[in-house]
């Protein structure tokens, strides 16, 4: 009996990806056991964060790093480090006035749920542009938009595919315009990853700062995050961030996720990535490989994934009209080892980031149960 079982939770088995409704991804024993052997001893945590925090930035190519309490925190203690920058002063010594002056600046193709914490900092935020292609947002449109109050840019890179709408300037040009008149841009690629290049190439390519998950692809702790990028700013990071007393008081990373997330960062450099996308395609292939027009349904490859990683997935094509994909999603988690998946745009898919060889063959079988039924 397990911890799980003690407390009648019912575990699962995910193949819908990397979200934090059902935990991230799994992770890494070595992880697990960092986290142990820091839960041990009492430490200053200045130092560890110091040490952890430089080892991070060496490692990945950046000058300073932040180990925070998410992305969604990285997110707003590094666009709330903008307007420390600005200012001169950590946000606990600015008053409220100036604050409400100061501006973020997001193209509104940009906008989502995450971005809800900025209006913690007390400052406003300015939407640039539409998300759509009917009026696309121009160079001089956007240059418009910067003004004596505007202290950053917050940026959600976008690919083919992913998740973001069209309707922003490319990060190209946003750096470029952003550099002519010192304006940060802080890169929010909370799910990009991988490719493991992107943990450097948005600073080495102009960005002040990117934000990352810690219990998406880098298997380290879910409730950690990495802030990467340009000391300038990363300083006033570190002087908003825990244990300071201020704005990220109230999160706190402890000696243990700072520990876990320094052995997912070194073993995530040191990951096969070539050789994980290719054991992806496999999975995938298992799948477009064992139906076809004739049956109940078929798989197709989709790619990239729902948040634009370059990683196929399994993509369902219902022919049964006895079928539909909020069925087949109950139907999968009602099972003794429960399946869990989710409904995307009117489809389900089998996302191989997040199943063993072993539980994509298992949910394959279960497909194939289904498909000899003919009906749930």
């Amino acid at each position: 009996m397990d911890i799980y079982d003690e407390l009648g939770v019912k575990k699962l088995i995910n193949c819908a990806g990397t979200y934090t409704v059902v935990g991230g991804s799994r992770m890494s024993q070595n992880s697990l056991e960092a986290i142990c052997e820091a839960a041990r001893n009492h430490v200053l945590i200045k130092d560890m964060q110091k040490a952890v925090n430089s080892k991070i930035a060496e490692m990945t190519n950046n000058e300073a790093c932040c180990v925070t309490a998410g992305a969604m925190v990285g997110v707003y203690l590094a666009m709330a480090s903008c307007v420390s920058l600005k200012h001169g002063k950590a946000i606990r010594y600015i008053s409220s006035e100036d604050l409400a002056k100061t501006e973020i600046l997001m193209f509104r193709a940009h906008r989502n749920p995450y971005d809800r914490g900025l209006s913690l900092i007390g400052c406003k935020l300015v939407e640039v542009g539409y998300a759509n292609n009917i009026d696309m947002i121009d160079e001089y449109g956007f240059e418009c938009a910067i003004n004596e109050n505007t202290a950053g840019v917050l940026y959600l890179p976008s690919t083919d595919g992913g998740w973001v709408p069209p309707g922003a300037l490319s990060f190209e040009k946003t750096v470029e315009i952003c550099s002519r008149h010192n304006i940060p841009v802080v890169v929010d690629a909370a799910a990009q990853l991988p490719p493991k290049s992107n943990l450097w190439n948005f600073t080495q390519h102009g960005a002040a700062a990117v934000l990352f998950s810690g219990g998406k692809y880098l298997c380290g702790p879910q409730t950690a995050g990495l802030c990467l990028g340009k000391k300038y700013l990363l300083d006033w990071v570190d002087a908003n961030n825990f244990p300071n007393y201020g704005i990220g008081r109230i999160h706190k990373v402890g000696r243990e996720e700072l520990a876990g997330m320094y052995v997912a960062v070194k073993e995530y450099i040191n990951r096969d990535e070539a050789l994980e996308l290719e054991n992806a395609e496999k999975i995938v292939e298992m799948f477009t490989s064992s139906f076809n027009k004739d049956d109940s349904f078929e798989f197709v490859r989709a790619f990239p994934n729902e948040a634009g990683q370059p990683m196929a997935r399994a993509k369902l094509i219902i022919h049964n009209s006895l079928f539909s994909a909020e069925k087949i999603r109950d139907w999968l988690l009602e099972q003794d080892r429960a399946v869990f998946s989710m409904v995307e745009n009117g489809y389900l898919y089998v996302n191989p980031m997040t199943i063993t060889k072993e539980e994509a063959e298992y949910i394959l079988e279960k497909y194939k149960e289904l498909n000899a039924k003919g009906e749930i």
